[in-house]
């Protein structure tokens, strides 16, 4: 499982998603619904993007949850979280996390290293860019380029 609010999905996800396709014979990719958080895009929204952003690969389904991750799992049969690190600090929060969702149920985490080229890279990053004016094109599927930049209108 990948999970995540991917709002929006960049090509850091993608790279992530894409090397586990490689190594399970199904990836579930989770949009978590998180209503209390204020996003760019709709749920509804961000799942479509994702559906078309992963639609290149054969064993990859994307999914909803709402609250825990492990409860997600527990329920889908789910064995292993799969999570991109980009630096230590995404290491020190996911270790705790990882450790949460061992001890309440027995779920592994696993670590993947971001490819260099999108080390920086987070959806928090693109929309504050997108949002100046910057050029985010080579950050996010063309699909999600398309519709950052009308939202962007939208709330201008």
């Amino acid at each position: 499982m990948c999970p995540g609010s991917f709002d929006p999905v960049t090509l850091g996800h993608l790279d992530i998603i894409g090397r586990a396709s490689l190594l399970y014979d199904e990836v579930v990719v989770a949009v978590g619904i998180n209503a209390s958080k204020k996003r760019m895009f709709t749920f509804e929204e961000r799942t479509e993007m994702l559906r078309e952003a992963t639609g290149v690969y054969g064993n990859v389904r994307v999914d909803t949850f709402d609250g825990l991750i492990v409860d997600f799992c527990k329920a889908n049969e789910i064995q292993v979280i799969v999570k991109g690190l980009r630096a230590i600090s995404d290491f020190d929060y996911e270790l705790q996390m990882a450790q949460m969702n061992h001890g309440l149920q027995g779920v592994e985490t696993m670590f993947m290293t971001t490819n260099p080229l999108y080390s920086f890279l987070s959806s928090s990053l693109v929309k504050e860019v997108a949002t100046y004016g910057g050029d985010v094109s080579a950050s996010v599927p063309e699909a999600v380029h398309r519709r950052l930049l009308e939202r962007v209108r939208e709330q201008s």
